[in-house]
Order: C-alpha cells, then structure tokens, then sequence
C-alpha cells in the first residue's frame, strides 16, 4: 500500500470500547466535545476508534437500517464526536459488531451459531448452548444466514456514507463449528460430514470467506477509499487467502487479558510479511476488556508501545467509555508517557525495515485453524520459539512454509513442522547454498510421520521411545550454561537412528515409568545409570541440526533454561555469529530497524521484566490463571548494545533526546558497541551512516 494513502493510519491510538446494555439510562448524557478532544490531544492521541454499533446490538446514531439504543440522550452522539475530533485533527475510524449481537440474536434466534459440541466458549463465561438465553453473555450469530450478511452490509453502508470514515473496523469473526440449519445444508452440498470437527471447521472457513469478498467489494466498490479490518482476536497463520479482503491488520494482544506478553512479538512478526501496514493493540485495562476502573501501570503501557514501534507496528490503546459518555481523564493521564514516547519515536519508524535473519516457520500456519474467540490464539511451539529467540536478542520472522527461504541464513522448524516433498526439496536446496537449518521434534517428518523427509544425518527407528521421562546427555559442552550431567526432558522424543550425522547427545533411560504399582521419589524416575543408551537425541549433519525432543514447547511449557541453552548451542554450531547482542539480562528486547530513504539504522533496546501477580482470576474458560504485568521498570545506567555493522557511522544519537550517544567501532569484528547512559524501559539509537 502506498504509504501517501495511510494519513489517517496514525501511531497513536485509541481503540474506544462502549457496550452499552438497554438497561442503562442517559447514555451519553456526559458528553462534553471540548473536554472530549483535550482529554484525546493530553494523551498525545491522534486516532480514536469510535462506535456506531455494539455487542448489545444498539447504535449510537439515527440509523435507518439498525436500532437506536433506547437511551440515547443524543441522538447522534456518534456524529458528535466525529465532528470534534476532526476539528482536532484526530482520525476516526468506525467500529462495528459482527458476530456478537445480542439484540439481533433475540429478535432472530433461528440466525444464531448451533455449536456442534454444545459448549461455545463466549467472553464471560461459557454458554452451554447457542440457544440458552439464560447466560450473562453474547449470544453468537451465523454469517451463513443471507438475512444477517445482508443487515451487516446495510449498516457498513450507512455508516461509510453518513460519516465517511477512513476505515471500519469490524469485530469477532471465529470458527464456532456451526451445526445451524443453513451450515448443515451447506455441508450436505459440499458433501462435507457435519459430525467431523475437521469439515465443520472448513465449512466455518468458507463461509467466513465468502462474507469478506461479498462484504469488501460491496463497500470497496461504493467507497473505494475505506481500509476495512475483519477481527478475531488474533492474526490466524496459513490463511493467506483471508488477507485480500484486508485494508489494515490490527493485532489485539492484551497482555494483561489472556493473550500474555508472549503473544504479540509472535504475531508481528508474522503480520509485518503480509504486506499490509500494521497497528498492535493492548489496553489500559489491568485485566480484559470491559474492565471499568481497572488500570495498569504507566510503565507497562510505555514497555508494550515502544515494543510495538520496534517490531514494526503503530500502536492502540483500548479504552471503554462510561455510558454516560464522559471520558475518564485519569485514563489519558496513564497513556500519555506512552504516547509521547511514540510521537517522538515516529519520525524513525515511517518507512523503516526490521531487519533480521532467521526465520520461523510456523506450526500454526500449517494447521490453518481460524483461531480467535474459539481455542488457542497463537500455537505453543511458535509462541515459545518466539519467546527464545527474543530472549537471546535473535530477531526473526515468523514465516509459512512456502515463503522465501533464501533471504535468511537460519531457518527453524519447531517441534511439528511436516515436510511434502515440495518443501523437503526447498529445505534440501537451502542447505546446499549454503543454509542453516535447526529442526527439533516431529519436525522434518511426512505429514504421516512414516519417514524423516529432512536430511539430519539419520533416519526413524523401527521402535518408539517409552520411557517417561527421559534423560539428555550431550556429549560435548554445546553451551557454557549447560550442566555436565544428564537432563531431563518432560516429552516424548522421536526415535531416531544415526545414519551419517555427528551425535552430540543422547537420550537416556530411567529405570521404569512411574505406575500406581511402582514408583520412585515424588514425581518420576532417575536416570539408570546401568543401561545403555536408547539413541541419539541431539545430531548435526553439516549445517543442520536435529533434537529429537520438541524443546520450544517443553520450553513453554516448563521455562526450564537448559532447553534454551541447548538451542543456543546448536544455533551457535551451525550458524555462528550474530546480528545484534547486549549486556543486559534475558528479559532485554532488541531490533534494528533500517530506514533507507535517511540512510541511517535505528537501534531499539528494551528492558523491563514481567512479575507474575495473582493466580485466581477466572476466565471465560472456566480456568483461572495468572497475570504478568510489568510495575517496577528500573532505570540502567550504561547500558551497552553492540550490533554487527562493517562500517563505522557518521553519528549515533538518542531518538528522544537528540544528544550524541557514545559508541565504539570495532571494524576487524565488524561490530558497532553503542552505551544508553540511561535507559528506562527503552532506548533508541539513531544510526547515521553518512554518505554511502
């Protein structure tokens, strides 16, 4: 997209919940216009996402297609706050609900979402059945039904030509394995089974498929100006197709809300290969949406913007309006610091390239599932390799399987990545040129899991593994941090054989697995000492490398370091040498981003570490979990950070301040050493390279 066509896709945010219930009287009563934009202009906002329709079903403007919430004390409360903010010169992109509406799903129940395992899980609480009104909860509605499509359509066309918004964001599209009359005649004419979770999903897909081209070229065609953005809560991967109907992405990862911190560097940088430009999304609230009078700390809204600017993404904050309308200036007092950091940072993130070369492919995008409201957002080993690599300061992408291998020098499948033959052949030609490749897992199988189709120096064993746990005992020291003595592994490896590789550790028995009948010490067996080992469980073939355990799930599933470490060292093995690095801890995020057209590079480096707080809220899941959040950011003195660069710059300076930064090139190993004298959450360095 041409970025002339994006002035009113700003960097600075607001995504403005208002699910309003009929229940509630004099909505919008407290709208001010004048303090609504000096609350906006305070917290540095440029953009504000407003309502012309909510999960209730009710609009905030005198429609003719929808129904006015019965409340209303301005009739056209939408109207009004457009009008003040482009007075502001704050954009104003529309949202609407799709999927979730509760008005429409009483008036039409027949349109409703049949869950084929009676049990759709809603945000808040579990609804046992799609046609139970009895749950404190939205009620979900099938776009198969021509009736609905055609009412979302009418109101997208309203509201484009009533208010002519520069983009409409439209909310909750999911996979709810619909069994409804109209999903169950579809399946019948595509000869799909209705008891098969696989044809059901596929049949979701379908008919999402056909509303984004039906709905994108109607409003395209009629206002070809308007970006549109369809959400489900997450960027589904191996759904390439779905992107074409996209005028924007928006990321929602609210770290606090479910998606945790791990979440949206995942996704980003996945998203940013898509070729559409980007916003990431997290909100104020110390919890999910719809929390009202619930903040986080300042500290962490600054970490998670400047997070997004770095990874290549323009930032928004949600927020949720009071019915009455008034806006919460203690909000816009804790997004401010964020906001003003993003405003100074913009400057060298228009037109900038992150810049990387190591690619993960991604499990997820081979499941091709739709993700969002329904299952896991993101899968775990890509969620973990993710988490790795940021913390090893390896910047990466996350790819699919038929992306373009050739432009990186690492490429890693984690831990279920199957191999065609197709895409064995571009593994095997990478190799050959020269590539680096780290497999771990059911990696580099057929999709059967019949044969290893990746050259690792080895092939499957006729036996499975069946010891649990196992032990790893590596047969040379592959990282400094690794312990001399055997590891446990909490998962199943695969066996393999040794054929023509090098084996560097080995996967050890222990005595027997755990029974009610026979058992040893509080939670398993040791090792046996006496038995021989069951076969290799680390081996390397020129520049590839193989574990046969799935570490970067293991890794999320237990944060045990020594699977990191293992990974370290295996990169190190077959692809030595780095990009970028620094002295801080683990927790400390890096990338660098090239602005070509200013010739110079822009060095990010972020550290401010999670605390886990609580570990009873519920969830919509019946679950509870934990929530991560970030409070006590310390301030660093002399923070260093080194980047590989074969020529020394011009200058270095600070993006915030202007003022030069010390620096110290080292050309026989090429590396560029640059100190943030101080660094509070995060620092940019501006990199000017001079003349060319």
């Amino acid at each position: 997209m041409d970025p002339s066509d994006l002035n009113d896709f700003r960097y600075r945010q607001i995504h403005l919940d208002f699910h309003t219930s009929e229940h509630i009287e004099d909505v919008g009563a407290d709208f001010d216009p004048q303090d609504f934009v000096e609350t906006l202009r305070e917290g540095q906002v440029d953009s504000v996402t407003l309502f012309a329709r909510c999960h209730h079903g009710w609009c905030y403007y005198p429609t003719n297609v929808g129904k006015p919430h019965p409340h209303l004390a301005r009739p056209d409360l939408l109207g009004e706050m457009i009008a003040a903010c482009h007075a502001a010169d704050i954009a104003t992109p529309i949202y609407l609900t799709a999927q979730w509406d509760e008005l429409t799903a009483r008036e039409h129940p027949e349109w409703r979402v049949m869950q084929a395992g009676n049990r759709a899980a809603n945000y808040p609480g579990t609804e046992p059945s799609a046609m139970n009104q009895l749950t404190p909860t939205w009620h979900t509605l099938c776009l198969n039904h021509q009736g609905y499509a055609d009412y979302l359509i009418a109101l997208a066309q309203e509201v484009a030509e009533r208010y002519a918004p520069p983009a409409l964001f439209m909310d909750i599209f999911g996979s709810w394995e619909c069994t409804c009359n109209a999903c169950l005649a579809s399946m019948r004419t595509a000869g799909r089974d209705p008891t098969d979770p696989a044809d059901r999903r596929s049949n979701d897909r379908d008919v999402l498929m056909r509303f984004f081209k039906r709905f994108s070229s109607t409003l395209n065609r009629e206002f070809p100006d308007i970006r549109i953005f369809f959400n489900s809560g997450h960027i589904p991967k191996g759904q390439r197709e779905r992107y074409g109907y996209y005028g924007h992405l928006e990321l929602e990862s609210l770290p606090t809300g479910g998606w945790g911190y791990d979440h949206f560097p995942a996704t980003a940088r996945y998203a940013d290969g898509l070729g559409l430009p980007f916003l990431g999304m997290t909100g104020r609230f110390h919890t999910h949406w719809g929390e009202f009078g619930g903040f986080k700390r300042p500290e962490a809204l600054i970490f998670e913007c400047c997070q997004m600017v770095a990874l290549g993404a323009r930032c928004s904050v949600g927020d949720q309006l009071h019915p009455r309308g008034g806006i919460e200036r203690a909000t816009y007092r804790l997004i401010q610091p964020a906001y003003q950091r993003v405003k100074a940072l913009e400057p060298f993130a228009r037109d900038a390239v992150y810049q990387c070369d190591v690619a993960v492919i991604s499990v997820e995008s081979q499941t091709a599932t739709l993700g969002g409201h329904l299952g896991h957002r993101a899968d775990p080993s890509d969620t973990a390799a993710a988490r790795m690599l940021l913390e090893m300061q390896i910047p990466f992408d996350v790819v699919e399987s038929d992306a373009d291998l050739g432009v990186y020098r690492l490429v890693i499948l984690p831990d279920d990545i199957r191999l065609d033959a197709a895409l064995a052949k571009r593994l095997a030609d990478f190799a050959d040129q020269g590539g680096a490749i780290l497999a771990t897992g059911r990696s580099g199988l057929d999709p059967h899991g019949r044969e290893m189709l990746l050259d690792i120096g080895g092939r499957l064993a006729a036996a499975p593994v069946e010891f649990d746990p196992c032990y790893l005992r590596t047969e040379e020291t592959l990282d400094p941090d690794l312990v001399d003595t055997s590891i446990v592994m909490y998962d199943r490896p695969v066996a393999v054989e040794a054929t023509d590789a090098d084996v560097l550790g080995v996967i050890r028995p222990s005595y027997f697995n755990r029974s009610w009948d026979r058992f040893c010490s509080h939670l398993h067996t040791p090792e046996d000492l006496r038995a021989a080992d069951i076969g290799p469980g680390l081996m390397q073939k020129g520049r590839v490398a193989y574990c046969a355990f799935p570490l970067f799930r293991m890794y999320g599933a237990s944060g045990q370091v020594l699977y990191k470490y293992l990974v370290r060292g295996l990169i190190e093995r077959i692809a030595p040498g780095r990009l970028m690095g620094t002295d801080l801890p683990s927790a400390a995020r890096m990338s660098l981003m090239t602005q070509r057209a200013q010739n110079r590079q822009v060095l990010h480096l972020l550290y401010a570490p999670t605390q886990t707080r609580g570990s009873g809220l519920a969830f919509n899941d019946g679950r509870t979990r934990a929530i991560e959040i970030i409070e006590d950011a310390p301030e660093l003195q002399n923070a260093r950070a080194w980047i590989h660069s074969s020529r020394a710059p011009a200058r270095v300076t600070c993006a915030y301040s202007g003022e030069d930064l010390p620096w110290e090139h080292d050309a026989q190993a090429a590396r560029l050493q640059i100190v943030f004298p101080r660094l509070h959450i995060h620092g940019a360095a501006v990199i000017s390279l001079g003349d060319a």
